[in-house]
């Protein structure tokens, strides 16, 4: 071989293998990062060239796959009772991208998943159409649809849970929207999600996990329990030392209780929660002091996100606040906030003998050919009070429920526990209050359900805004849903 030829042979071995590292390394290293990069539309388009997964509620899937066949896109989401099972499923749009369950069981979703590699390499040598995996939720129908019907054209939250296990049954926000409107790349859904994201009522807003309000008197129950757990007071009949009015400490403000018919002073622990006292539990909350008021608060999940696997807001109960910031914090004013999932997380603990377990959404994920590839294993989130004090809750719910402000969670022929709540918000409590109602439900033979509602704006009478006449009705349908009465 003469010298220039054997000169160009080189220069071209090196030319290869530099396209080779070039290759190796773009394929091994930087793959990724290119896969991952808002510029490469692959990925996109590949999720919408075959029919994705569904999600399931009670055996049946609540969405869908609809072939379109377009120049990018062969397939769009769509979904059966959109509004209603927005909060569980999320959204997944071919130009903006998904939330929620979409988003979170995406690998599973698109049938990218390692573990169904198996199924997709089987489908390849057999010539079967790829397909996704189905994420099967814990939501009862029954009670999907009592809660969404309950709230109706009222603006609140609904969470449902399984005491026993931490399921959620029922998890429903309103106003919602359709997820279906956003879900191509047509100018009408872009107008839709513009229209979406300016509407001042936040429907894309999930309020069952990711808002928290001022709780209001159902707070009661936590301050109650932190009275117990602390040796404060030792039964629900004890008698407490409580001025009515009550001055808060340290200052000139004088709390009163909301009605005038309230024989609150000295009240019991019972009376005074019967009657939603809010001198009596302010009064413990001072007595007992920020720490331990905290102490049991973060027990039940304040303070904590919680990932159902869609992370929920931090409920907060403050970890700074003068005695009389204190003494309102625990009747669920000042700086308390929670979400309804956490309020439905404590009426769970005190059902549960003290036991609040991990609350979950999803049961399992399963292959196109129904092959399980994984399943829930339950667990418990806290011990948030001894099974003594618990059922002192209980008894002290139970009479919410049979003689105070709860009357309307009355179910024939279940136990049910419960406290309302009427929870004032906006300068100077200028806002329309909130309603709200937490609870829980036995049968005779052990079946369980918890519940928590929130209702923003009931009524344009603010006189006429209570928890126990605008959200108790709504948790008795869904408790009744759950449990069969």
């Amino acid at each position: 071989m003469n010298k220039p030829i054997r000169r160009v042979s080189i220069f071209c071995l090196v030319l290869i293998l530099a396209l080779m590292l070039r290759t190796n390394w773009v394929q091994g290293v930087q793959a990724d990062s290119w896969a991952s990069n808002p510029n490469n539309k692959r990925q996109q388009f590949d999720r919408y060239a075959h029919p994705r997964g569904n999600i399931i509620v009670g055996g049946q899937p609540v969405t869908k796959s609809d072939f379109v066949n377009g120049l990018r896109y062969k397939y769009k989401r769509s979904w059966v009772d959109g509004p209603m099972y927005a909060p569980v499923t999320g959204f997944s749009s071919q130009v903006f991208g998904s939330n929620g369950l979409e988003n979170l069981e995406e690998s599973i979703l698109s049938g990218t998943d390692d573990r169904l590699f198996f199924r997709n390499t089987l489908d390849m040598l057999t010539g079967e159409q790829k397909k996704g995996g189905d994420v099967v939720t814990t939501i009862n129908a029954k009670a999907q649809k009592a809660a969404w019907d309950g709230l109706g054209d009222k603006k609140g939250a609904v969470v449902a849970l399984d005491p026993k296990t931490g399921a959620i049954l029922a998890l429903v926000s309103t106003p919602s929207y359709d997820p279906g409107t956003i879900s191509g790349s047509e100018d009408s859904d872009t107008k839709a999600w513009q229209n979406l994201n300016a509407d001042p009522n936040k429907p894309m807003l999930n309020r069952a996990l990711k808002e928290t309000y001022p709780p209001g008197s159902t707070f009661k129950l936590v301050t109650a329990t932190a009275a117990f757990e602390n040796g404060l007071y030792q039964n629900i009949d004890d008698q407490t030392s409580t001025p009515d009015p009550y001055k808060l400490p340290g200052t000139e403000t004088v709390l009163n209780n909301e009605s005038p018919n309230e024989r609150c002073e000295n009240a019991t622990l019972k009376s005074a929660m019967d009657q939603s006292c809010n001198t009596v539990y302010a009064k413990i909350g001072a007595d007992l002091g920020k720490d331990k008021m905290r102490a049991q608060a973060e027990k039940f999940g304040f303070n904590s996100t919680v990932d159902t696997p869609i992370r929920s807001e931090k409920s907060i109960f403050p970890n700074s606040a003068s005695l009389d910031g204190t003494a309102q914090d625990s009747i669920g004013q000042h700086d308390t906030r929670a979400t309804p999932l956490q309020m439905a997380m404590v009426s769970a603990a005190i059902a549960n003998n003290g036991s609040l377990m991990q609350p979950y959404l999803v049961d399992q994920e399963r292959s196109a050919s129904l092959t399980t590839i994984s399943k829930h294993t339950e667990k418990q989130f806290s011990q948030a009070m001894s099974p003594a004090t618990a059922q002192k809750m209980q008894d002290l719910m139970v009479s919410v429920v049979q003689n105070g402000t709860g009357k309307n969670g009355q179910i024939p022929g279940l136990q049910v526990g419960g406290k309302t709540g009427t929870a004032q918000h906006g300068e100077d409590n200028a806002g329309l209050p909130f309603a709200w109602f937490t609870s829980w439900a036995k049968t005779s033979d052990g079946q369980s359900v918890a519940v928590a509602v929130v209702v923003e704006d009931g009524s344009n009478n603010r006189d006429g805004i209570s928890g126990g006449r605008l959200a108790a009705p709504i948790a008795k349908s869904v408790m009744q849903a759950v449990l069969g009465k």
